[in-house]
């Protein structure tokens, strides 16, 4: 037996398909110190669904690609330090390959030939992994008791398995020829969650949820042998570890079924009369009536399958009634004999197809140079998070009205895989983070939901910046100057205010806590522009979150200037400050301070003159909530330099909010 191998850095191809991505999860799993990147064109039978697990590891990095970019391979090989190759990335499915069979041709052999010349041109790969097919060896007698071992001679019968037998002549050729280390595998068929329903289990499977026929080619008489995913991802890991160079690993069983055996099981676990169900159909052009594998040799590696087929079909089964949109519109997949135009990314879900077009005829922004051009040059595209906050929906409106395309981030924050879908979907030039906890209705809130807090304002924050950075983008992050306080150096009423730079001194509410913290965070970030807004106002007065609408409803106030940001001047502010590219802090602010009393003074003067209210002390305002509040003055120089037009808090006040919702008339 060859010595264990160990990998330091491990490329995946085709990782977000089936058999890959229970692979790819498994590794990540259980062995963190294996840096696992993963490339993936995202075909129609990919979901990046089914790297969720792997998704908020460390060690795992998705690329969005094509192995048949040379360029974009050799790229990955050198700057990863990959030392390993797990080449899954391939057309599997038969049918396809009778109605498309020069895409078969591109993809499994000269996709395969691009990796292994990279390989041979890098010269630093340690192992290199080739997944094939049990249906290279062409059909087994049907009357044979010893199955195809690994020297078998290979027949194949059909276009996709001609084009993997091909692969592996180019793997063979290369190792000869260059001493590449590889290894070959030949499966047999695999089932499971997460399986595109083109394939037979599934296919059937979702069939028998929506009442319909399953549809059986020829007779049901063909043989097959099923692996449940599970087993064949262990088989994988056993052969990374134990595999012995030069050699080739057939994985399979010896518990064999008839395509209308497995009908027969569907039917059963969801009570229907297979008689009554089974529809025999055309056969395909040509259609292997066994295949059998002898397993032997990877058993000697100390590998088995665990997995009882009842036990398998169930748990599949299972998964399939909980997650029975997982792919969308698969009626195209689901008929006798699917042709690939009917796959969701043609006609199929929203999802699938925003997946399907990502990054046309580009390889990836995560890691890939490009010949694009700077952001100001290309059109404009905001993703915006947020979408029920009030600076998020303020955002869209100033996008429609500047008519600049955006979309909202569909994923959570904190779920960084979900982030990285948003953007390969929307695919921005500027994302916008205005999605926080600030309390439900107030701060307060955040003192009894510490840890909620916490996931969006620092974890949630850091990690979009984290995937932003990744992909070569800017965020502007709405942040808050609700983390400082009057103290003796910024006294009240002196017009010194904090600057950009000093440290926060303010601590009194678990919220500014959070926003301090991830500020002084995001400073390792230079693609982040922080704006740190304070009481907002806009001239939406009917609006609950207004600074006004607020203050104005309540029976008492305090009376302390402060500096504000009015929105409706500023949130413009903010998106052209992301076409220029601003980075870093910036106290987002309009110059100046104004106080409670001057505010309501204002609205009593342009609304309702029989306006009336009283005034009480921070102490006594103590007493009727939970957290202190900060009072400060920012200091808005900087800003005014960049924005000489920028008003000052009270004009701005009266030209956005007060004339334009004037209803006492002018003397």
């Amino acid at each position: 037996m060859a010595t264990p191998y160990t990998p330091k850095s491990i490329l995946i191809t085709g990782a977000a398909g089936f058999i890959a991505s229970h692979v790819t999860n498994r590794i990540v799993r259980n062995y963190p110190d294996y840096k696992i990147v993963v490339l993936d064109k995202l075909d129609y039978c990919s979901n990046l669904k089914n790297l969720l697990p792997a998704s908020s590891s460390p060690n795992f990095k998705f690329v969005k690609g094509d192995i048949a970019s040379a360029d974009l391979v050799n790229f990955l090989l050198v700057t990863e330090n990959i030392d390993t190759i797990m080449h899954f990335a391939a057309q599997t499915h038969v049918d396809n390959s009778f109605g498309n069979s020069f895409e078969f041709t591109k993809n499994n052999i000269y996709g395969t030939h691009v990796l292994l010349e990279a390989c041979k041109v890098t010269g630093q790969i340690r192992r290199f992994i080739h997944v094939s097919t049990d249906e290279v060896y062409g059909e087994t007698d049907e009357d044979a008791v010893v199955g195809n071992h690994e020297a078998s001679q290979l027949l194949p019968t059909n276009p996709y398995s001609a084009t993997k037998a091909g692969a592996e002549m180019l793997v063979m050729a290369y190792g000869r020829s260059y001493g590449l280390p590889v290894i070959t595998t030949r499966g047999n068929n695999v089932y499971g969650p997460n399986q595109f329903p083109e394939k037979l289990i599934p296919k059937f499977i979702l069939l028998a949820m929506r009442g319909k026929p399953l549809p059986i080619h020829g007779d049901g008489s063909n043989v097959r042998s099923y692996l449940y995913c599970e087993d064949v991802a262990e088989a994988f890991e056993v052969i990374l570890h134990r595999g012995e160079v030069g050699h080739v690993y057939n994985i399979g069983t010896k518990r064999e079924r008839t395509v209308t055996d497995v009908a027969k099981d569907v039917c059963r676990l969801f009570n229907l009369e297979a008689d009554k169900v089974i529809q025999f159909v055309d056969n395909r052009p040509f259609n292997d009536q066994r295949y059998f594998l002898d397993d032997e040799k990877l058993k000697s590696l100390g590998w088995s399958e665990r997995t009882r087929w009842e036990e398998g079909l169930r748990k599949t089964m299972e998964w399939y009634v909980a997650n029975s949109d997982y792919w969308g519109d698969v009626s195209g997949a689901l008929l006798p004999h699917p042709r690939t135009l009917m796959m969701p990314g043609c006609e199929g879900s929203e999802e699938i197809k925003g997946m399907l077009n990502l990054f046309t005829n580009n390889q990836t922004k995560m890691v890939a140079p490009t010949s694009e051009g700077s952001s100001q040059t290309r059109s404009l595209k905001f993703l915006i998070y947020g979408r029920t906050g009030w600076i998020g929906g303020l955002l869209g409106k100033i996008c429609e009205k500047q008519g600049i395309p955006y979309e909202y981030g569909k994923g959570r924050l904190e779920e960084r895989f979900s982030i990285v879908l948003d953007i390969q979907t929307v695919k921005p030039t500027h994302v916008f983070n205005a999605a926080g906890v600030t309390g439900r209705p107030n701060v307060d809130w955040c003192e009894s939901h510490k840890p909620d807090t916490i996931r969006t304002n620092v974890v949630g924050t850091l990690t979009l910046a984290d995937v932003c950075r990744e992909h070569g983008l800017l965020v502007i992050n709405y942040a808050t100057g609700c983390i400082f306080e009057y103290d003796a150096n910024h006294p009240e009423g002196s017009g010194i205010g904090f600057k950009e730079e000093d440290k926060p001194n303010f601590t009194g509410s678990f919220y500014s806590k959070t926003k301090a913290m991830v500020e002084e965070l995001l400073k390792e970030y230079e693609n982040v522009c922080t704006l740190r807004v304070r009481m907002p106002i806009s001239s939406d007065l009917n609006n609950p979150r207004n600074f006004i609408t607020k203050i104005s409803r309540y029976d008492k106030v305090v009376n302390i200037p402060n500096s504000m940001t009015m929105l409706d001047e500023l949130l413009p502010i903010s998106v052209e400050m992301a076409k220029r590219n601003l980075r870093g802090i910036w106290n987002f602010t309009n110059p100046g301070v104004v106080s409670h009393n001057e505010i309501l003074e204002m609205y009593k003067k342009y609304m309702d003159p029989s306006y009336k209210w009283t005034n009480f002390t921070l102490e006594e305002q103590a007493k009727v909530i939970v957290a202190p509040r900060s009072n400060n003055e920012m200091d808005a120089a900087k800003l005014k330099r960049e924005f000489p037009e920028l008003l000052s808090i009270k004009d701005s006040l009266i030209k956005y909010v007060f004339e334009p919702n004037r209803k006492v008339p002018a003397t």
